[in-house]
């Protein structure tokens, strides 16, 4: 007992930035200014969810998305977003599957090449997050949902020095709603997608 409130002392005297290293971005709204934000592909990502034949959760994700994020902090319910991800960047963990899900039976990427979501309204909660509603358009199809965002974090990115805010998000939705119907009900209908994003100031 002697030796663990030793250990306890010690910890308690080490500097802060021994126990938790300050990083570049941190969850601090003063730090995100007004203006045009771009997306930074490289560390944005589209994560889907579906139940397959009841056994597991199976996931994938998109990449390569662009489009632009318009911020008023000072009213942050006028904030626009415009985003589109190419269905032809589909990743799992099946080079086959890959194929399949970029093809007619599925999302049709040589005719339906990216999904895109355009903001229409933004409510703004409590502890940093935000309900999106906005037009989501799949497979040709276009149907108003709405989005759950958090936001993550702002800050100078060290590597290009450019101003940087991120955001989680969540939405889910009936893929048959947009008209891929393909395996349903036993590759579940309702999809649940989660979206890393990071934006650039322009």
């Amino acid at each position: 007992m002697r030796a663990f409130l030793s250990a306890l002392t010690v910890l308690a005297t080490l500097p802060a930035a021994a126990q938790a290293p300050a990083l570049p971005g941190a969850p601090e709204t003063a730090r995100v200014t007004a203006g045009t934000y771009k997306v930074e592909p490289y560390h944005t990502q589209v994560g889907f969810a579906v139940d397959h034949f009841g056994f597991s959760i199976f996931r994938g994700a998109f990449t390569g998305a662009s489009g632009t994020l318009t911020i008023d902090p000072a009213n942050p319910t006028k904030s626009q977003l415009s985003v589109s991800v190419p269905i032809a960047s589909v990743q799992t963990s099946n080079p086959k599957l890959n194929e399949e899900l970029v093809s007619a039976d599925w999302f049709d990427a040589a005719k339906f090449p990216d999904a895109t979501f355009v903001s229409t309204a933004i409510t703004v909660g409590p502890n940093n997050t935000a309900l999106v509603d906005g037009n989501l358009t799949i497979h040709g199809v276009t149907k108003p949902e709405r989005m759950q965002v958090h936001f993550h974090g702002a800050g100078i990115n060290p590597m290009d020095k450019v101003l940087t805010t991120g955001f989680d998000a969540r939405i889910g939705f009936n893929r048959s709603d947009f008209g891929v119907t393909k395996y349903v009900p036993v590759v579940s209908d309702h999809v649940e997608l989660t979206i890393a994003a990071a934006f650039e100031k322009q």
